[in-house]
């Protein structure tokens, strides 16, 4: 082989070869670990989603079963009202403690429900948050596939929409954790 046919074969290497499409390589690399860690995001605020929603079904369940004590206790002493008993001391007595439980259960009932609505409020945040970054996988991905178009076609064209797609699926992910 002459000099001067391997000055041209590095010419063209360096021109339309391997080494002109290594930015895009790299850039498909990158794009391909953004793409692991918003997926990875995104199931984890998931399941921070189904963890807090499954705690407040729990705290409105406390609620519910607190509510019924306090019913059945405004029974009881509405009953207690009404029929005649031998012993009006332990009457009065028993009926000041049905009063006791009902001014402690309407507290504890006013707290359980703002507890209930406060984890509401977080599994609204964590679902906000999961779409966004369910968002940022699918424009990263589509950022990944367009780009790897580049690699076919030698266009950069789709190099530079890629990466557009890119910054979006990036400003998404930047989204869910600036809300």
């Amino acid at each position: 082989m002459e000099a001067n046919e391997a000055q041209e074969l590095k010419e063209h290497a360096e021109h339309g070869g391997e080494s002109g499409m290594r930015p895009v390589a790299f850039t498909m690399s990158v794009l391909a670990v953004l793409v692991a860690i918003a997926t990875v995001l995104g199931h984890r605020t998931h399941t921070e989603a189904v963890l807090y929603q499954n705690k407040a079904t729990d705290q409105w369940n406390e609620y519910q079963a607190k509510k019924i004590r306090s019913y059945n206790t405004g029974l009881a002493a509405d009953l207690l009202g009404v029929v005649t008993l031998n012993d009006k001391a332990a009457a009065e007595k028993t009926a000041k403690a049905y009063a006791d439980h009902q001014a402690k259960w309407a507290d504890d009932l006013k707290d359980t429900q703002e507890k209930a609505e406060a984890l509401e409020a977080r599994v609204d945040k964590a679902e906000a948050r999961a779409t966004y970054l369910d968002l940022s996988e699918a424009m990263l991905e589509i950022g990944l596939v367009i780009t790897s178009v580049t690699l076919l076609t030698r266009s950069r064209i789709y190099w530079y929409l890629g990466i557009v797609f890119s910054i979006l699926g990036i400003a998404s992910a930047a989204w869910a954790y600036l809300q």
